[in-house]
């Protein structure tokens, strides 16, 4: 069968940088990236092109952090979609390579992300299952002090995001990958769980499973919780090539989904 053209419209790196700062991004900003490379159009240079213009629009002085997350290094007994076969268990948990913030590639969360984690002096921060990975001046205390036992809470990336007055930036992506949210979680009462994994480094360069107590975080309703924030006039909203682009601060998207969900869930 013929492969078909291109759908358009051409996107480039100058393009890219006038849709943003269109949209309201400015030198100097520190931004939280959800992305979808696809959903903009057809980029001339990919995703490489895509952080340029990004790194570009924020300057010298910006800083750019991604979501890096790897939710399949955990117990496989826990897996869903898809599940694997029960006596692959044991096989899974003695050969899962630990987390290794250097090589350790991120899952699921594009390759616009994939390719800012890879970016020269980029700093990842060191959770086993939601890292993220920053590049700019704020890149270190953003990323520094990631406990295992606090995955998007209070001692994440999330938290220094919000102290940093840092803006969330959902580039053709729905607010279901808003991370921000779940940092309201952390605020209000949430049942905690005993769960085995993930696997890490040890000081000796081996691996072992570590076993952590965490809050029970949902993205459940999120869709619903972004359409209320921006209903209420919270969002920026535009286009970066052909893609829908949000732009919020993350400490209001915080504040108001603190509310939203104290009344929404149970």
């Amino acid at each position: 069968m013929p492969v078909p053209p291109p759908t358009g419209p051409l996107v480039t790196r100058s393009t890219l940088i006038a849709d943003l700062r269109a949209l309201g991004v400015r030198p100097g900003d520190t931004l939280l990236l959800h992305s979808s490379l696809s959903a903009l159009g057809w980029v001339c240079g990919g995703a490489v092109s895509v952080v340029q213009g990004l790194l570009h629009t924020l300057g010298p002085d910006g800083t750019l952090t991604v979501p890096t997350h790897t939710g399949g290094n955990s117990d496989p007994a826990q897996w869903r979609r898809p599940p694997v076969p029960q006596e692959w268990w044991a096989g899974i948990r003695a050969s899962m390579p630990a987390y290794d913030p250097a090589v350790t590639p991120s899952e699921g969360m594009g390759v616009i992300a994939e390719t800012a984690r890879r970016w020269p002096g980029a700093l990842r921060s060191a959770h086993p299952q939601t890292s993220f990975a920053a590049v700019g001046p704020q890149a270190a205390a953003i990323t520094h002090g990631h406990a295992t036992d606090c995955s998007l809470g209070e001692d994440s990336p999330l938290a220094r995001l919000e102290e940093r007055d840092a803006r969330v930036l959902l580039l053709g992506t729905r607010f279901a990958t808003c991370t921000s949210f779940h940092l309201a979680e952390y605020r209000i009462p949430s049942p905690r769980r005993t769960v085995m994994g993930p696997a890490v480094l040890t000081p000796d360069g081996g691996r072992r499973w570590e076993t952590v107590t965490e809050i029970d975080i949902s993205g459940d309703g999120f869709d619903e919780l972004g359409a209320a924030l921006e209903r209420d006039g919270g969002v920026v909203r535009g286009r970066v090539g052909a893609a829908d682009a949000r732009l919020f601060p993350v400490a209001d998207a915080v504040a108001y989904a603190q509310g939203w969900l104290a009344r929404h869930r149970s």
